[in-house]
């Protein structure tokens, strides 16, 4: 095995080969001062991991970036809904690195509509799409269901990312996400909103002992605490670090935003100059207010909120 030059790291973009899509590690961690927090004693600090890059935003880059090295040039092929913060990251990458990319679309009934803004700018990044019934997707990761995906895809030689880019790949790549943290030093609990569960993950497993982490769930169901076990035996042979879930804040489940949590990301945005990101930012933050208001961290407590995305660009009126 090749060691890296002095000037790499085993997970800098050069040692992956990745060199062309030049991130931002480790990403900028700055206070953001909050009386809701400060009266309970409470330190909040903000991961900026939405500065990584401009378009594969924070997360994204910490999952794609093991994944596309080990696709050593071939088509990418991964899977999400119509508004996939996952699929848009993936379409970039392939334009930044020159690599084809297929997306396998939740839906068969948006083959026939205009592309939303979202599957837009993955078009205009070179990526195919394959758009499938809600049945066939569910059952995507079956090796059946998959060959026959591959197959109609004409990618039958594709490497394939999960949906949400969550695998043993992912989630090692996301540990350095939990190793920033704890270098960075004096935080005792990190708190990440989580959809599929692979950043929840590595964070967990790189903060390192002392520290806990805290997952935000974006989805209803209450099957994410699995999945996170299944990820870790996947990735280090079994469990790491100290974490838990609160899955009260996910306000119905994935893309809902009713009225109360606008209006509490926008004063957030207010208060502190940050754009919130609405599916998953703006419920992890909402979250932690209400945690912090419930006493549930004593006094003294720093908590690095993890700002895993940016707000999508408007369609023009």
């Amino acid at each position: 095995m090749i060691s890296p030059e002095p000037s790499e790291t085993p997970e800098s973009p050069e040692a992956l080969g990745l060199g062309a899509l030049r991130p931002r590690l480790p990403s900028p961690v700055r206070e953001a001062v909050d009386e809701r927090f400060a009266r309970r004693g409470v330190r909040l600090l903000l991961k900026r991991d939405d500065l990584i890059h401009p378009e594969l935003v924070g997360n994204k880059w910490r999952k794609l970036a093991p994944n596309l090295r080990a696709a050593a040039g071939r088509t990418v092929l991964t899977f999400g809904g119509a508004y996939s913060n996952h699929l848009r990251a993936t379409a970039a990458a392939g334009r930044l690195l020159g690599l084809p990319t297929v997306g396998v679309v939740r839906g068969q009934e948006l083959a026939d509509r205009p592309l939303n803004p979202s599957l837009a700018q993955c078009a205009a990044d070179g990526m195919r799409f394959h758009f499938v019934d809600r049945s066939t997707y569910r059952r995507k990761s079956e090796p059946k269901t998959l060959a026959a995906l591959l197959r109609a895809c004409a990618a039958e030689d594709a490497y394939v990312i999960p949906e949400g880019g969550s695998n043993s790949l992912a989630v090692l790549g996301c540990r350095a996400l939990g190793e920033e943290l704890r270098d960075h030093g004096g935080v005792d609990v990190a708190a990440v909103a989580c959809g599929t569960g692979g950043t929840f993950a590595g964070l967990a497993a790189g903060l390192g002992p002392g520290r806990r982490a805290l997952g935000i769930p974006v989805l209803k169901g209450g099957f994410l605490d699995a999945e996170i076990r299944t990820l870790q035996d996947e990735a280090f042979g079994g469990p790491r670090g100290d974490w838990s879930l609160d899955d009260r804040f996910h306000f119905g489940g994935y893309a809902r935003t009713p009225p109360e949590l606008e209006a509490f990301a926008a004063d957030f945005e207010q208060r502190h100059g940050l754009p919130v990101e609405r599916l998953y930012v703006a419920k992890l933050l909402y979250g932690l207010v209400a945690l912090a208001e419930e006493n549930a961290f004593p006094r003294g407590t720093t908590i690095a909120a993890v700002i895993t995305g940016s707000p999508h660009p408007r369609p023009a009126p």
